[in-house]
């Protein structure tokens, strides 16, 4: 068994080293004197003939510009051929109201066009740089890159195409003409945020990170009332300065408490192992909650 799982590290790190030196555009001859070894034994190496030291790999991750850490994390990945993420089907609540014309079957497929695209960006930022892409960018740029990612999976998949004019909404619905504003967090089940708080059809996307890429474990949708209506699900917080670096924000609005509750309802996807919702606070004008909310239940509290 042990000259077994020798011989598969062996195949794997030897199978990174030549995806490495291809992506780096380099030959077996420039590469292996870098390493210390001759191109015969690099080759070898490479399809896991050959046996190794720390010490030529080491030479040979620092010749590849990639960490040794994450050269032997991209081999084992392979070994667990890990395929692109995809959300998990059975997570939709299918009896929640979408937008316009959208199906749960093109909210589906720019979910996981969205997971694909991040998976991609994040493999190949791993095999240059030997980081992924959130950590060479503030968190709340990410989650803009996100929302901006996701709007175009939409506009791919669905009915729902890109606002031309770059003014809210984001989306619009070219069956019914209905508008979708689009926010993406990590932040699970918070409210929704807007530098306009007009009334329409928004969405927030949630999603955890990891090396890998992004994994969506909360989406939700609601028809919420712009600020200026009677009752309105937004509030205005004004234009804040951030203390760190003394710049100022635009506009924002955020959701009430019955604006909060209203895209809680409409929670069309959730990973329930992901997302605990037992202690969120529901607050609404009705009397009881939809039926298709998660809050709702048949017997009277």
């Amino acid at each position: 068994m042990a000259n077994h799982d020798t011989q598969e590290a062996q195949l794997l790190i030897g199978r990174a080293i030549r995806a490495l030196r291809e992506q780096r555009g380099l030959t077996l001859e420039q590469l292996a004197p870098l390493g210390g070894i001759t191109y015969q034994y690099l080759s070898g190496l490479e399809n896991g003939r050959e046996n190794f030291t720390i010490g030529v790999l080491q030479r040979l991750s620092a010749a590849l510009r990639f960490p040794l850490k994450s050269l032997v994390a991209l081999a084992y990945e392979d070994t667990e051929q890990q395929q692109v993420p995809k959300v998990n089907g059975a997570h939709f609540r299918r009896n929640v109201p979408l937008p316009g014309a959208l199906t749960f079957a093109a909210l589906e497929d720019a979910l996981n066009r969205t997971q694909a695209i991040f998976f991609l960006i994040n493999r190949n930022m791993r095999m240059e740089i030997g980081r992924p892409l959130q950590n060479l960018i503030q968190g709340n740029n990410f989650s803009g890159l996100v929302s901006n990612v996701f709007s175009d999976a939409m506009d791919q998949c669905s009915t729902f195409k890109h606002n031309h004019d770059q003014r809210y909404p984001d989306l619009i619905c070219q069956v019914s003409q209905a508008g979708l504003e689009v926010k993406a967090t990590i932040q699970v089940g918070k409210g929704g945020e807007s530098h306009n708080g007009h009334s329409g059809w928004h969405t927030v996307v949630c999603f955890e990170r990891s090396d890998a890429g992004i994994q969506f474990v909360h989406v939700m949708f609601a028809m919420l009332k712009g600020h200026q209506e009677p009752d309105a699900d937004w509030k205005y917080v004004g234009s804040r300065e951030n203390t760190n670096t003394g710049s100022r924000r635009t506009e924002t609005y955020h959701t009430t408490g019955v604006g909060t509750t209203k895209l809680r309802d409409g929670s069309a996807y959730l990973d329930p192992s992901r997302v605990n919702y037992s202690r969120w606070r529901e607050q609404r004008h009705a009397a009881t909650a939809p039926g298709y909310s998660i809050y709702f239940t048949s017997t009277p509290r």
